[in-house]
């Protein structure tokens, strides 16, 4: 550890990060000789080669790219104390920044942050997003946790961790007073879909089961987004296929009616968070309240 020198690592870092050293000595306001010298100390000292050149760029070795990592978490580390500090406030009284993606079930959700509507001082932000978008607000300490129903795949495991969170049944729902059958046989052939977009899990599943019946549903909308599709089947008189949990009240209510579970068919929510130490407290109390 005597070898390592973390004001040159810092200067490794910003290099790596914008991949151009000229512009780096413009925005860490040294000259680029005296940036360059840094990097070469880091390099002689730890006795490796971080990058090598391509005409005028820079590009990481080996090395080089496992370094980043290690400097990535150590400043990214840094960055969050700083501002923990300089916010003066406890982790339990600070707010707790939720990411949802932006086509789960608002229900859903609303079950998952249920215990905290009940904390007088629980201070909470939802932020709602795409994935890529999900993962590198994380990635930048902006949020505490994230939920999806994609997982979280990549060879970059060191970076998040990726924890089933509940896995719902899926059913075809629809309009109360449809005459369906109680097994998926030629009764729904008659019947109009709105579905989930083909590229998405539910929808694959739903369409291999009906090849397997031989079914061609007539599908007359698609829509990613759980609230979307809540509204187009309580409008439409058309059937879809999701989780009960989507349409909790018009289920209660009668408006709408489960007819079939479909078998062996899930939809999987996640819990996303990154590795590292500083956790907020509340979090473990919501994965310990939360059932489904």
């Amino acid at each position: 550890m005597g070898r390592l020198n973390y004001h040159h690592l810092y200067y490794f870092w910003q290099v790596a990060k914008q991949g151009n050293l000229t512009r780096t000595a413009e925005l860490l306001h040294i000259s680029q000789s005296a940036l360059s010298s840094q990097i070469k100390q880091l390099e002689q000292s730890m006795e490796v080669t971080l990058f090598h050149r391509e005409g005028r760029k820079l590009l990481l070795t080996d090395s080089g790219y496992q370094t980043l990592k290690y400097a990535e978490d150590i400043f990214s580390r840094g960055a969050e104390l700083e501002h923990l500090l300089m916010q003066g406030l406890q982790p339990e009284h600070s707010p707790i920044r939720i990411g949802v993606l932006s086509t789960m079930s608002r229900n859903f959700i609303e079950s998952f942050i249920a215990p905290l509507l009940t904390m007088p001082d629980a201070r909470y932000t939802l932020l709602s997003m795409d994935q890529p978008a999900l993962l590198n607000a994380l990635a930048q300490h902006q949020l505490d946790l994230a939920l999806t129903n994609i997982i979280v795949q990549g060879h970059d495991n060191q970076l998040w961790q990726c924890r089933l969170l509940a896995r719902q049944p899926v059913s075809i729902i629809g309009p109360a007073g449809i005459e369906a059958a109680q097994s998926l046989n030629q009764g729904y052939q008659r019947q109009r879909w709105v579905l989930p977009p083909s590229q998405s899990p539910i929808r694959t599943a739903f369409d291999a089961l009906a090849a397997q019946f031989q079914l061609q549903p007539e599908v007359v909308a698609e829509a990613d987004d759980m609230a979307m599709l809540r509204l187009l089947v309580r409008d439409s008189g058309a059937l879809t296929v999701m989780p009960e949990v989507v349409v909790k009240d018009e289920l209660k209510n009668g408006r709408l009616q489960k007819y079939l579970t479909l078998p062996q068919v899930y939809e999987n929510f996640y819990i996303v968070t990154t590795q590292r130490e500083l956790l907020h407290p509340k979090l473990n109390l919501l994965l310990q309240a939360f059932t489904m």
